[in-house]
């Protein structure tokens, strides 16, 4: 087997076990998140929704590759211009929420390496989305 295709087995076998756990819930897509804090339940995310939010993307191995927590400025995004399943995570958060996301490879960056993440990549974002607008 290559190192690819056991890259992939890892993750998929991560979504599989970490589906299984106490408090966490399914979106679509496989798309698998755990609520952190509740916002206030105002605003609903739309695709053309522009959204500010704080974020942290990891891997399964705990490589951070990107943070604006870090960086110390939140970030703002049209939600139709973003990856598919933080796009999918977005619509179903409300102002003020807090939620650690888990986004299978189909829904993140795929079969494709992208920068300093390898192809097959289960994608952990932590966000905390501060505005809809």
């Amino acid at each position: 087997m290559s190192k690819k295709q056991e890259y992939k087995l890892k993750n998929e076998e991560y979504l599989k076990e970490l589906s299984q756990r106490e408090g966490i819930r399914s979106l679509s897509h496989g798309v698998l998140y755990e609520v952190i804090k509740d916002g206030s339940g105002e605003g609903q995310v739309s695709e053309r929704s522009i959204v500010t939010c704080h974020y942290c993307g990891s891997l399964i191995s705990g490589k951070v590759f990107d943070d604006s927590w870090q960086r110390g400025i939140p970030e703002a995004f049209r939600v139709n211009e973003l990856i598919t399943g933080f796009q999918t995570a977005l619509c179903a958060m409300h102002k003020g929420d807090h939620w650690r996301v888990y986004i299978p490879y189909q829904e993140g960056y795929g079969t494709k390496r992208d920068g300093d993440i390898p192809a097959f990549s289960t994608l952990i974002f932590e966000i905390e989305l501060f505005s809809i607008g």
